[in-house]
């Protein structure tokens, strides 16, 4: 398995990622408005990273690394 050097940061954001999209999940959610608003504005923040600019980032495995290092209990490879 590949491991990459992911900034804390970067780990942290994409664990609030899917926290907030799985709160965004529930039927009804409360502050769906304001939900929606966080999960957009951590894509952009985990999307534009600097990580993405080092050697390390720009193997496409990164990303789906990082997702499945952060999903919890959820199947990264499913999202």
């Amino acid at each position: 398995m590949d491991r990459f050097p992911f900034p804390d940061d970067l780990i942290r954001a994409q664990q609030q990622w899917h926290d907030t999209y799985r709160a965004l999940t529930v039927p009804r959610p409360r502050r769906a408005a304001e939900l929606r608003r966080r999960l957009l504005l951590l894509s952009v923040r985990i999307h534009w990273h600097p990580f993405w600019s080092t050697p390390d980032g720009w193997r496409p495995a990164a990303r789906v690394e990082l997702r499945r290092l952060t999903a919890g209990d959820r199947r990264a490879d499913a999202a």
